[in-house]
């Protein structure tokens, strides 16, 4: 009888107390949550180790903790967001130039001559292209030699290949020296104006290259280059044009990597900062289509919504066919036009900066440094000079203090992969260094 009127009277006075508006909830619940009864996060809100050097995946993941959705301070009207540049930054090497090969050795063309002509000509100095450019000769080279040249090749091609107007197949095409002229200089041109001239110059021009196709044939060829190149030998080879076609620019050579990987650590950074609450974006200066292609298709391993991608645009008409042409009031996302896209698309849209940003380049150092939101920088390691490399002291500088704003993370150039250290091994190397 007594216990009975004991668990009577504290029901009671549980009674009054509600009734008083005096419930403990509010409280004491949530410091109940923020403790011990707070659910372990689950695998996908965890970042994986994987080939992290460890301190960068320590510190990715105390960013993820402190500003994700089990933060206290998480606010869902107020998401952070994260930046990534794409080409050897979310993947191995670059998808824009392992397409370009893909793309001039499969012939996947819908220019006739003279619009050829004209779009590898577009905002081209006539001045001669470095000396280390120059021909086997050791003669200097330009635009309007090469041209030339590229003009007779691709109208013999365009005759003659049942792709164009003629009647050969591809493989018939491929024993002639005009197929293979047209295929070394091209890929000699890319090389020759982007170390030549300003970015501003060089990294519109190869975009160019899919005037008259729609996104639809620019999505499928890039599928099918990104497919070639992923399995694809990681390397370097040497394309020459004949000695028997030696044209007005004479005969030229060029290396080129070859190869393309996905990077496992940055797919799952990807999924973890989605998974934790934040937004994530790529801004690349590939082209718009061929980067959606790769980072949004999920067969690939990023599955990232189409819109996220900002990247290299070109004028189309009113059927969606592609225009040589950079896309009126556009920047072009290299340089400072990453942080002019990232502002006008992302900081007018949150009202603040990205709170991550990882890029790989000096084209990446603009969107790695502007932000004052930014709190953490990630550089994936090519042991480059330039702005990047000065980055990259900075970073290396930060290594085992714990609070470092810059953090960088090596890589194997022989095998496409992440090394779980901030050192990087170059192609055809053995040895790991830390900067350039």
């Amino acid at each position: 009888m007594k216990t009975t009127k004991k668990v009577v009277l504290i029901l009671a006075a549980v009674f009054v107390s509600l009734s008083a508006g005096c419930s403990p909830s509010a409280t004491t619940q949530q410091e109940v949550k923020t403790q011990a009864e707070q659910p372990a996060p689950s695998p996908s809100q965890q970042l994986a180790l994987m080939h992290w050097a460890p301190a960068n995946h320590k510190a990715i993941q105390a960013l993820i903790d402190d500003y994700g959705i089990r933060s206290k301070s998480y606010n869902k009207d107020k998401r952070p967001y994260a930046v990534f540049d794409w080409d050897n930054t979310s993947a191995f090497n670059d998808v824009q130039e392992t397409l370009l090969t893909y793309q001039l050795t499969n012939l996947h063309f819908k220019m006739t001559p003279d619009q050829f002509v004209s779009a590898i000509k577009i905002n081209i100095p006539k001045d001669n292209f470095k000396q280390e450019f120059n021909n086997k000769a050791g003669k200097p080279v330009r635009i309007d030699l090469i041209s030339e040249d590229l003009g007779a090749d691709y109208k013999y091609l365009y005759k003659n290949y049942k792709g164009f107007k003629g009647t050969k197949s591809l493989e018939e095409i491929k024993a002639t020296p005009q197929y293979q002229d047209f295929v070394a200089k091209t890929r000699y041109l890319y090389e020759a104006i982007g170390g030549t001239f300003s970015p501003d110059v060089s990294y519109p021009w190869v975009i160019y290259l899919f005037a008259g196709m729609t996104e639809k044939e620019v999505r499928e060829l890039a599928r099918a280059s990104i497919d070639y190149n992923l399995q694809d030998a990681i390397g370097e080879k040497t394309l020459a044009s004949p000695g028997g076609l030696p044209g007005k620019a004479g005969v030229v050579e060029v290396k080129i990597k070859t190869g393309l990987r996905a990077f496992a650590e940055q797919q799952n950074l990807y999924k973890t900062f989605i998974d934790n609450g934040f937004d994530v974006y790529v801004c690349s200066a590939s082209f718009v289509d061929v980067v959606k292609e790769f980072a949004s298709n999920p067969k690939y391993g990023y599955s990232l919504p189409e819109e996220r991608v900002l990247a290299m645009e070109l004028e189309r008409d009113a059927a969606g066919v592609i225009q040589p042409e950079y896309r009126k009031g556009y920047d072009q996302t290299q340089g400072k036009g990453k942080t002019k896209t990232i502002e006008r698309f992302l900081v007018s849209k949150y009202g603040y900066g990205p709170i991550f940003v990882a890029g790989d380049s000096d084209g990446d150092t603009a969107m790695l440094t502007d932000f004052k939101d930014m709190k953490l920088g990630l550089i994936v390691n090519r042991l480059k000079g330039g702005d990047i490399g000065e980055l990259s002291k900075t970073a290396a500088s930060g290594i085992g203090t714990g609070n470092a704003k810059y953090l960088l993370q090596g890589r194997d150039d022989n095998t496409g992969a992440f090394r779980n250290t901030e050192k990087s091994v170059s192609l055809g190397a053995s040895e790991e260094k830390l900067l350039k």
